[in-house]
């Protein structure tokens, strides 16, 4: 008599009752790679996990800061216009926005683990040659070969946590790692006050080096992840069974006439591009409102208010550190309150205090509000990962978080810098482009609020297959 099982994977297998994926076979004999298939608990080999993309997060923190910090000084050294400066980042960015694509990719095809550590020693290496920079496209150069590897090591790390932490806590845990971010910018903000302004700016580019050690404790301490092995073992059970001229079940073979479509194209399938669009739209309004700060605000807290770099270097320090409060804070939001709630909470709270930071004049009422938007702000960011994390099966997690966050970071970082530094041309201050940030919020809001499904608690195999 013939029996049918369905696997863990959601497919279904005849007449071989307890069948394990060869692949998933060879994972299991991993200790680690057990423990994280564990869903009913949390071990040792969650945190680690949760700890190796905490660190790449706060590693784009203190890059992204450093970079901002160091800007006028570049500007001075190198004898450049804002505008040359500009269009400078523009094609670092531009080249390092290939690997937002090109690394989750590599992940959807050869697995999370491994690539995150080859993208931490990439990235960590990569940074002392911006500090040999002979001339400023030598520097341009440098820049984007950092951004190349950062922007991969963030997004393979925040799969890698949402596919092996229990849903239930997911928002938490994909959140508390994205506040590390701020601890990076706080360092960045020390390595400001205490370096830059005593050694020069090249100096800032060589702490970072060391970094390249964590990459043995990733590939030491953390393992595959199980979702994407049982998908690998899914496809390849079902592409055999083709070959082989075999039927299939149809729930295997409306998966598998997804599954095995070329990545980008699965993307726009009617069962996806809804969540596509929503996604992409939440990434590219997110960096478009994020790249000014991130870019600019060093030189608008210098021109327009007079700020040495010691100053703006101790407020990166506390504006970091309160955005980890708010982050963390995000996390436990979303994952008791729900998605759509807790980011109309936060960015509408960045909203009302930005726009009053906006318009302040002396320095104590700029450094307060800045903080008070920065908690609102930057704990947006916790929900932000959470949401795009979530919005992807597995069979193509890396390919749709690639291409949501490669079209926000061109839209962010290299088209509208063109719109922030020609209000400033214009203007002569940096005021106006800020202003469009709570716009950007507000309308954010009322789409997410308005079109986005709620996730909070959703095993990823409940939310798509």
């Amino acid at each position: 008599m013939s029996a049918t099982q369905t696997l863990s994977d959601g497919s279904t297998v005849q007449d071989n009752p307890g069948v394990m994926g060869p692949l998933e076979q060879k994972h299991m004999q991993s200790a680690a790679f057990r423990a994280a298939a564990d869903t009913s608990r949390i071990t040792p080999t969650h945190w680690h996990i949760a700890a190796a993309n905490g660190l790449g997060w706060g590693f784009d923190g203190m890059d992204g800061v450093i970079f901002a910090i160091v800007a006028p000084f570049v500007i001075k050294e190198f004898a450049v216009e804002l505008t040359t400066y500009r269009s400078g980042v523009q094609i670092a960015m531009l080249l390092g926005i290939v690997g937002l694509y090109f690394w989750p990719w590599l992940a959807d095809k050869y697995g999370r683990r491994n690539l995150l550590a080859i993208n931490i020693a990439l990235f960590s290496l990569s940074m002392p040659l911006v500090a040999l920079s002979s001339n400023f496209w030598f520097f341009v150069a440098a820049y984007a070969l950092v951004r190349f590897s950062l922007n991969g090591e963030w997004a393979i790390g925040s799969m890698l946590v949402a596919e092996t932490w229990p849903a239930r806590l997911r928002g938490r845990v994909i959140s508390a790692d994205r506040s590390t971010w701020g601890i990076g910018a706080a360092l960045a903000g020390g390595i400001a006050m205490f370096i830059v302004e005593r050694w020069g700016w090249r100096m800032a580019f060589i702490p970072p080096a060391i970094i390249a050690l964590i990459a043995i404790y990733v590939r030491m301490m953390c393992p595959e992840s199980p979702y994407w092995v049982r998908t690998m073992d899914r496809k390849n059970r079902l592409r055999a069974r083709v070959a082989q001229g075999q039927a299939l079940s149809p729930e295997d073979n409306a998966w598998f006439n997804k599954a095995d479509k070329v990545g980008i194209k699965q993307l726009f399938m009617p069962d996806l591009i809804k969540n596509t669009m929503l996604a992409t739209f939440l990434a590219a309004t997110s960096v478009i409102a994020f790249s000014t700060i991130g870019l600019w605000m060093p030189i608008f807290l210098k021109e327009t208010h007079g700020f040495s770099a010691a100053e703006y270097g101790n407020f990166y320090i506390w504006w970091g550190l309160v955005g980890v409060t708010g982050i963390c804070t995000a996390g436990w939001f979303i994952d008791k309150l729900g998605r759509r709630l807790g980011f109309a909470f936060f960015l509408l709270q960045a909203t009302v205090f930005m726009t009053w930071w906006i318009f302040a004049t002396d320095k104590t009422t700029l450094l307060i509000l800045g903080l008070v938007w920065g908690w609102g702000l930057l704990g947006a960011w916790g929900p932000i990962t959470t949401y795009t994390a979530e919005m992807y099966p597995t069979r193509i997690r890396g390919v749709g978080n690639g291409f949501s966050w490669t079209i926000g970071m061109f839209c962010g970082y290299v088209l509208w810098p063109f719109v922030s530094v020609y209000l400033r041309e214009v203007t002569g201050s940096f005021q106006a482009a800020f202003l469009l940030i709570p716009i950007i919020m507000v309308i954010q809001v009322i789409v997410i609020w308005t079109c986005s499904p709620e996730h909070a608690g959703k095993d990823l195999d409940q939310i798509s297959v």
